[in-house]
C-alpha cells in the first residue's frame, strides 16, 4: 500500500514538474489589437529595414563559447572571435598565453516584456460636423513629419551593445518589427473610415506604440587563455545591473477614434 502510495506521489511530483516547466518556458506573443496597423506601405519616409540577425559562430567560435563561465551572447565578440584564428602547434607543449579581450556587455536576460500600443501620441484629425444633417467621414492623415525614438532608461556601460541584446532578446519573444527610432512621414494616410454622427465632433488620434523591456545585463573582462593546444575562454570580474528600454514598433501606429459635443 505504501509502495503504491509513493509511486503515484513520484508521479504527482513528475507531471506537476513537467507542467511547471512547460509553463515557465512558453513564450507569450502579444495580441496585436484591431486598432493597430501595419503602416509601412503607406508611409512617406522609408524607414530602414531593423536587422540584427543572430549571428552564428563558427566552429572554433562555438568551442571557446562553451568553454566560458558566463554565457556569451553578445554579436560583435562573436564576430571578432568569428574572425580569429589560432593554429593548433606540434611543439606547443608548456606554451602558455593570456589575451586580454576587453571588458563587454556579455549577456542579456529578460524578466518583463510588455507592450504599450499608445506610447507616444503622434497625430490628431479633426472634423467638426456639429452643423451637418446626415454623419461624415474621417480617415487618417499625417499632419506633420514625426520621429518616434526608444532608449535605454538608466545609463550603463557599452550601452550600444545592450540596446543590441535588449532588442534582439524582444524581438524573438514578441516576433515584432522593433527599432530604437521610427519614423512617420507627413502625408502618410490609411484608407480605414470613421464616421462622425451629426451635430457631433470627431476626433482620430493616433499613436505609436512600443515595447517596454525589462530584466538584466551581465559585464565582464574576457580573456583568451592559451595552454599548449588548448584554447579557452575565461570571464573575471563579473557583475550584473537591472536594466530598461522602450523599443518603438516600426511602421506600426494605434488608432483612437472620439466624438464629442465640445471641443476637447
Amino acid at each position: 500500500m505504501k509502495k503504491a502510495m509513493l509511486v503515484s506521489l513520484v508521479l504527482l511530483l513528475s507531471l506537476s514538474f513537467s507542467s511547471a516547466v512547460l509553463a515557465e518556458g512558453k513564450t507569450e506573443k502579444p495580441k496585436m489589437p484591431n486598432s493597430v496597423m501595419d503602416i509601412s506601405k503607406e508611409n512617406t519616409y522609408p524607414n530602414p529595414t531593423q536587422d540584427l540577425p543572430f549571428l552564428q559562430p563558427s566552429e572554433l567560435t562555438q568551442q571557446l563559447i562553451d568553454t566560458s563561465n558566463v554565457t556569451i551572447e553578445n554579436p560583435d565578440l562573436i564576430r571578432i572571435l568569428n574572425e580569429s584564428t589560432i593554429s593548433d602547434a606540434p611543439l606547443a607543449f608548456g606554451y602558455r598565453a593570456t589575451i586580454y579581450l576587453g571588458q563587454w556587455a556579455l549577456n542579456y536576460e529578460s524578466t518583463e516584456t510588455a507592450t504599450n500600443w499608445e506610447y507616444q501620441k503622434i497625430n490628431t484629425n479633426y472634423q467638426d460636423n456639429r452643423g451637418g444633417k446626415s454623419q461624415v467621414q474621417i480617415h487618417y492623415k499625417q499632419e506633420a513629419q514625426k520621429a518616434i525614438k526608444g532608449g535605454l532608461t538608466a545609463k550603463v556601460p557599452e550601452a550600444d551593445d545592450v540596446k543590441k541584446l535588449m532588442l534582439l532578446k524582444a524581438m524573438k519573444k514578441t516576433n515584432l518589427p522593433l527599432s530604437f527610432e521610427t519614423i512617420i512621414g507627413a502625408g502618410t494616410k490609411k484608407d480605414q473610415v470613421y464616421n462622425i454622427p451629426s451635430k457631433k465632433l470627431g476626433y482620430l488620434y493616433a499613436y505609436a506604440p512600443a515595447v517596454n523591456e525589462k530584466g538584466k545585463v551581465t559585464y565582464g573582462e574576457v580573456y583568451l587563455v592559451l595552454k599548449g593546444n588548448k584554447k579557452s575562454i575565461v570571464v573575471k570580474n563579473i557583475t550584473s545591473q537591472g536594466i530598461g528600454a522602450w523599443i518603438p514598433l516600426q511602421d506600426h501606429a494605434s488608432f483612437g477614434f472620439v466624438t464629442s459635443d465640445q471641443p476637447k
